[in-house]
């Protein structure tokens, strides 16, 4: 029973966000506020565990993870029709938060200077949540680049125009 008990208990959700502030409002145009998850501060250097069984399941908290790293430099609200990059990347963490290997699966080459600062960031933002469950893990997210500078994960995409 306290087995059971202990499964319910990892599987549950995150705790809600913060209520907004004056500056998550909308704006004029009606647009719906932005919502950023903070990553949750791991003890000595390590990231928080990740409770997900599968590399889908894990790239919802890797994004969130990212999203709460580069706040500032997030789109906000839905993406413009013509974005100037997009770049699907693969990436692997080993178990305590890693990242060990980057691959491009389909690379923004017109954009050399996007592809850097894609994997700049990737790698600033270790140590990622730990992949307590598998091990490590392999998991894809793809990047969605505004020519601002300001970027979306498909995952946590709020959609285009």
């Amino acid at each position: 029973m306290a087995a059971v008990a202990a499964m319910v208990a990892a599987c549950r959700s995150a705790p809600e966000s913060p209520p907004p502030t004056p500056q998550d409002k909308p704006s004029a145009g009606g647009e719906p506020p932005f919502a950023v998850k903070v990553p949750v501060p791991g003890a000595a250097g390590s990231a928080r565990a990740s409770a997900a069984a599968t590399p889908r399941a894990y790239r919802q908290d890797a994004a969130t993870h990212l999203y709460g790293l580069n706040a500032n430099r997030i789109f906000k609200g839905k993406l413009p029709p013509m974005l100037y990059a997009i770049g699907v990347l693969e990436i692997d963490v080993d178990r305590a938060g890693r990242v060990t290997r980057l691959h491009w699966l389909r690379a923004p080459r017109h954009a050399p200077e996007v592809m850097a600062e894609i994997e700049r960031t990737v790698r600033a933002a270790a140590p990622f949540p730990a992949p307590s469950r598998m091990g490590k893990v392999t998991y894809t997210d793809t990047w969605l680049w505004d020519s601002s500078g300001h970027f979306q994960l498909d995952t946590l995409t709020e959609g285009q125009l």
